[in-house]
This record gives C-alpha cells, structure tokens and sequence, in this order.
C-alpha cells in the first residue's frame, strides 16, 4: 500500500513537472511600427520610384488627346460665330461626346493605375508578414505587434521596439539582391578615404 502511494506521488510529482515545463514564465515579445518599415523600406521606396515612372508613362497618351481636345474646343468658341449657328450646334454635339468619352478613359485610366499600385503594395506588404514571421522564429520571439496605420498596441516601452533592427536587415538583405549601396555609406568611405590620405 506504501509502495502504490509512494509510486502514486511520484507519477503526480512528475506531471506537475512537465506542466510547469509547458508554461514560460518569460515571454520575448517586441513591436513594430509598421508604417516607419513602409516608409522606409529600400524596396518599397524603389517599387514606388518605377511605379511613378510608369504612371506617367501610361498617362501620356491620353495627355496628348486632353490637349488636342481643348485646343479643338478654343477653336470652336472663335469659330462658332464665323461658321454660323446651324455649325456650332452640330460641333458642340461633337465635342460634348468626346468630353464625355475623355472622362470614361480618364476614370478607366486612373482606375487602372490604382490597381496597379494596389497590387505592388499588397506584394511588399505581404513580403514583409512573411519576413516578419521569419524573422520572428529566428530571432525567438513569442509575440511580435504592430503599430503604425493598423495600430493593435497602444503603449509599449521603447526597448521592445524592434523597427531599426528589423528594417536594416531588410534593407541590407534588399540591397544585396540588387548589388545596390546606401549613397551615405558611400559618401562616408570617400570622405574617410580623403581623410587618410591626407
């Protein structure tokens, strides 16, 4: 009977063991100002540099047939009274449907274009969930928050603030993909170079 109990409190002894190894008193848990990593991410800097670039280039046709449109419509009003009454009414018919058809292409266009940068936005934002989560697990953390546009913290002590360090290794990780240097980092070796050589 000594001997059951005696196995009955070690085999009790054991489990309230393995349950305390089950709980952490210690959590690693830090933040993330999530628009501070936007903003001043190398790649979505560069993505949003190509994008502008490419916005512009989209906008430039229908550019071209705004200006040809007003200047049609300039020549019209200086006409109309030359050309007559009946040429007028006929030619500002014209004219109010291609108004009308350049605002349809106008919205498509614009439309077009938030699409697009939707798209571009919804890739680096995802990127950086990913990333993040990586980044997470190497690095041991339970938790990490954000802040920022989405904010689910509304007070944190800065040294759970991990931004910088999660930003330079993404920023380094980016620039070694594309074989790129920080232009400061660049002006700072020329400037020492020129102070050693003196």
């Amino acid at each position: 009977m000594k001997r059951a109990l005696l196995i009955l409190g070690v085999a009790i002894a054991l489990i309230s063991c393995d349950k305390k190894e089950d709980k952490k008193e210690d959590f690693k848990t830090g933040y993330i100002d999530t628009a501070k990593l936007i903003q001043d991410y190398e790649k979505f800097k560069d993505e949003d540099e190509k994008f502008i670039v490419k916005s512009e280039e989209m906008k430039r046709p229908f550019a071209a047939k705004a200006k040809a449109f007003q200047d049609e419509a300039a020549s019209f009003q200086r006409n109309a009274q030359i050309k007559g009454m009946a040429w007028a009414q006929q030619k500002g018919a014209e004219l109010q449907q291609r108004e009308q058809e350049l605002s349809i292409e106008q919205e498509a266009l614009l439309r077009q274009i938030q699409v697009e940068s939707d798209s571009i936005r919804s890739s680096i934002v995802k990127e950086l969930k990913d990333y993040i989560k990586t980044y997470g697990k190497k690095e041991g953390y339970d938790y990490i928050y954000g802040t920022g546009d989405a904010a689910t913290i509304l007070y944190a002590k800065d040294p759970y603030d991990i931004t910088a360090d999660v930003l330079k290794k993404l920023n380094d990780e980016f620039k070694a993909k594309n074989g790129t240097t920080d232009k400061k980092e660049v002006t700072e070796k020329s400037d020492k170079k020129e102070e050693d050589k003196k």
